[in-house]
């Protein structure tokens, strides 16, 4: 039984920890300092929700829909360019990088762009309902491979949410705002492209 927890655990958190949209969220909320614990309960609850699908058997009805699959990938697509743009108008205007130069965003607005960046995203199914739940059919106890690997997800975005104002100091200039939002936004470009070609 806790081999099955184990292995869910250790196949979620390395999925996980690869930079994505909606780590680069989480990591840029917890830099402001801004709605972080809504912020980690939405991601870690709806990671919960989605593993928990694929363990029930969602992946198999989706894969069998390639009109469902593919309207996921362009609006996924289309939603990653946006914040693309949006990141890099912020790098190339620094006055607008500071923390403490924005106002801060509302709780319903920043927990709509949370959810944007789980539900938009098709590569959070792939790792959550197909993948993790695929593998979870192999185990004798799916439900606590599912388990464990929900728990991987909650511990991951904790560290990231709350760890994330360990940075601040790095991040008290400018410059440094401006290359984090580089950064994200050649991501986000690179996911979205990723998404329209394959």
């Amino acid at each position: 039984m806790l081999s099955s927890a184990a292995a869910g655990f250790s196949v979620s958190i390395a999925l996980i920890v690869a930079i994505g949209a909606q780590n680069a969220f989480v990591l840029r909320q917890g830099l402001r300092r801004e709605h972080v614990v809504p912020v980690v309960l939405t991601c870690a609850a709806s990671d919960a929700l989605l593993i928990g699908a694929g363990i029930a058997g969602v992946g198999t009805l989706v894969t069998g829909r390639p009109v469902l699959l593919t309207a996921i990938r362009w609006g996924g697509a289309a939603f990653l360019l946006c914040y693309a743009a949006l990141a890099a108008r912020r790098a190339l205007r620094p006055g607008a990088l500071l923390p403490t130069e924005r106002p801060p965003a509302t709780l319903g607005a920043t927990l709509l762009a949370c959810l944007a960046f789980t539900y938009l995203n098709p590569h959070v199914y792939l790792d959550t309902v197909l993948l993790l739940g695929g593998i979870a059919q192999q185990h004798p106890h799916r439900w606590l491979f599912g388990g464990g690997a929900a728990l991987a997800s909650v511990i991951w975005f904790t560290a990231l949410g709350a760890g994330a104002h360990r940075l601040a100091p790095l991040l008290a200039r400018v410059t440094a705002w401006r290359v984090l939002d580089g950064v994200i936004a050649t991501l986000m470009a690179g996911l979205a492209l990723a998404l329209l070609l394959g």
